[in-house]
Protein backbone atom coordinates (compact mmCIF):
# COMPACT_ATOMS: atom_id res chain seq x y z
CA UNK A 1 0.00 0.00 0.00
CA UNK A 2 1.47 3.34 -1.11
CA UNK A 3 2.13 5.85 2.20
CA UNK A 4 -0.38 8.69 2.09
CA UNK A 5 0.48 12.16 1.75
CA UNK A 6 -1.40 15.42 2.08
CA UNK A 7 -0.11 18.35 -0.44
CA UNK A 8 2.74 15.77 -1.88
CA UNK A 9 4.05 15.28 2.03
CA UNK A 10 4.12 11.97 3.00
CA UNK A 11 2.08 11.49 6.56
CA UNK A 12 4.53 10.31 9.14
CA UNK A 13 3.77 6.73 10.22
CA UNK A 14 2.77 7.86 13.70
CA UNK A 15 -0.18 9.93 12.71
CA UNK A 16 -0.53 7.42 10.13
CA UNK A 17 -0.60 4.25 12.93
CA UNK A 18 -3.10 6.29 15.11
CA UNK A 19 -5.33 7.88 12.45
CA UNK A 20 -5.65 3.71 11.50
CA UNK A 21 -6.29 2.71 15.14
CA UNK A 22 -8.87 5.32 15.61
CA UNK A 23 -6.53 7.06 18.40
CA UNK A 24 -5.59 10.28 16.74
CA UNK A 25 -8.51 12.39 19.20
CA UNK A 26 -8.67 16.01 20.80
CA UNK A 27 -7.08 14.96 24.31
CA UNK A 28 -9.40 18.08 25.78
CA UNK A 29 -8.91 21.61 26.11
CA UNK A 30 -7.36 21.39 29.06
CA UNK A 31 -4.71 18.91 27.92
CA UNK A 32 -4.19 21.06 24.93
CA UNK A 33 -3.60 24.50 27.13
CA UNK A 34 -0.86 21.97 29.33
CA UNK A 35 1.01 21.83 26.57
CA UNK A 36 0.54 24.79 24.16
CA UNK A 37 -0.13 27.60 27.39
CA UNK A 38 0.57 30.10 24.50
CA UNK A 39 -1.87 29.33 22.39
CA UNK A 40 -4.92 30.31 23.65
CA UNK A 41 -7.81 29.35 20.88
CA UNK A 42 -9.65 25.94 20.81
CA UNK A 43 -8.72 23.71 17.93
CA UNK A 44 -10.03 20.75 16.64
CA UNK A 45 -8.14 17.79 15.18
CA UNK A 46 -8.43 17.22 11.62
CA UNK A 47 -9.59 13.30 12.18
CA UNK A 48 -8.33 12.11 8.67
CA UNK A 49 -5.99 12.61 5.74
CA UNK A 50 -8.66 13.67 3.30
CA UNK A 51 -9.92 16.59 5.78
CA UNK A 52 -5.56 17.04 6.15
CA UNK A 53 -5.50 18.06 2.57
CA UNK A 54 -8.79 20.21 2.92
CA UNK A 55 -7.93 22.08 5.45
CA UNK A 56 -4.45 22.53 4.30
CA UNK A 57 -5.78 23.79 0.65
CA UNK A 58 -6.15 27.04 2.21
CA UNK A 59 -2.54 27.40 2.59
CA UNK A 60 -2.74 28.05 -1.41
CA UNK A 61 -5.21 30.65 -1.28
CA UNK A 62 -2.72 33.38 0.21
CA UNK A 63 -0.38 32.58 -2.59
CA UNK A 64 -1.07 36.40 -4.73
CA UNK A 65 -2.14 37.98 -2.13
CA UNK A 66 1.10 39.27 -0.70
CA UNK A 67 -0.38 41.01 2.49
CA UNK A 68 -2.63 38.07 3.52
CA UNK A 69 0.07 35.99 3.62
CA UNK A 70 2.67 38.55 5.33
CA UNK A 71 -0.34 38.92 7.81
CA UNK A 72 -0.39 34.86 8.67
CA UNK A 73 3.45 34.71 8.21
CA UNK A 74 3.22 32.15 5.00
CA UNK A 75 6.13 31.82 2.52
CA UNK A 76 7.17 29.42 -0.36
CA UNK A 77 10.63 28.44 0.23
CA UNK A 78 11.24 27.51 -3.77
CA UNK A 79 10.74 31.79 -4.11
CA UNK A 80 12.76 32.28 -1.69
CA UNK A 81 17.01 33.45 -1.60
CA UNK A 82 17.50 31.54 1.38
CA UNK A 83 15.92 29.09 3.63
CA UNK A 84 12.24 29.79 5.68
CA UNK A 85 12.91 29.91 8.74
CA UNK A 86 10.31 30.41 11.61
CA UNK A 87 8.26 33.06 12.80
CA UNK A 88 7.49 31.93 9.31
CA UNK A 89 5.93 28.92 7.71
CA UNK A 90 7.02 27.41 4.38
CA UNK A 91 3.79 25.98 3.02
CA UNK A 92 5.72 23.98 0.49
CA UNK A 93 6.90 21.86 3.54
CA UNK A 94 3.51 21.75 5.94
CA UNK A 95 0.62 20.65 6.20
CA UNK A 96 -2.08 20.91 9.31
CA UNK A 97 -3.62 18.52 11.27
CA UNK A 98 -5.45 20.77 13.81
CA UNK A 99 -7.67 23.94 13.08
CA UNK A 100 -9.72 26.88 14.55
CA UNK A 101 -12.47 25.20 16.34
CA UNK A 102 -14.46 28.87 15.75
CA UNK A 103 -14.99 30.50 12.92
CA UNK A 104 -12.81 33.44 12.02
CA UNK A 105 -9.87 32.51 14.48
CA UNK A 106 -7.40 31.34 11.67
CA UNK A 107 -5.41 29.47 13.60
CA UNK A 108 -3.73 26.05 13.45
CA UNK A 109 -1.09 23.02 14.19
CA UNK A 110 1.01 21.98 11.44
CA UNK A 111 3.60 19.44 10.72
CA UNK A 112 6.84 21.43 9.56
CA UNK A 113 9.07 19.19 7.60
CA UNK A 114 12.03 21.50 7.49
CA UNK A 115 13.50 19.53 10.12
CA UNK A 116 12.64 16.07 9.73
CA UNK A 117 10.56 14.35 6.42
CA UNK A 118 10.21 11.02 9.08
CA UNK A 119 9.07 12.73 12.35
CA UNK A 120 8.39 16.55 11.48
CA UNK A 121 8.26 19.33 14.28
CA UNK A 122 4.67 20.47 15.30
CA UNK A 123 4.35 24.12 14.80
CA UNK A 124 1.56 26.41 15.85
CA UNK A 125 0.58 29.31 14.82
CA UNK A 126 -0.03 32.64 17.17
CA UNK A 127 -1.03 36.51 17.54
CA UNK A 128 2.08 37.44 18.90
CA UNK A 129 2.47 40.93 20.52
CA UNK A 130 1.51 42.66 17.59
CA UNK A 131 -1.87 41.90 16.77
CA UNK A 132 -1.51 43.05 12.86
CA UNK A 133 0.46 40.01 12.34
CA UNK A 134 0.44 36.21 13.39
CA UNK A 135 4.02 34.17 14.13
CA UNK A 136 4.46 30.48 14.15
CA UNK A 137 6.37 28.57 16.97
CA UNK A 138 7.57 25.55 17.85
CA UNK A 139 4.54 22.85 20.01
CA UNK A 140 7.40 20.19 19.76
CA UNK A 141 10.60 19.45 18.37
CA UNK A 142 8.53 15.78 16.73
CA UNK A 143 5.31 14.74 16.25
CA UNK A 144 5.56 11.62 18.09
CA UNK A 145 6.97 14.14 21.11
CA UNK A 146 3.53 15.70 20.15
CA UNK A 147 1.65 12.75 20.57
CA UNK A 148 3.38 11.16 23.41
CA UNK A 149 3.07 14.51 25.54
CA UNK A 150 -0.58 14.11 24.69
CA UNK A 151 -0.42 10.38 25.85
CA UNK A 152 -2.34 9.74 22.15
Amino acid sequence: MAQAKVRGLPVPAALTTLLDQGRWRHPGDAEMARLIPWFGIPVDFLSSVHSMERESGSLDTADGDEPFAAFLHLAWGSRQQAPVELPWLDVEKAFFIAVNREIGDDVALALDFRTDPADPRVVGSHVSTDPMAQRWRVVTPTFSSFAAALKL
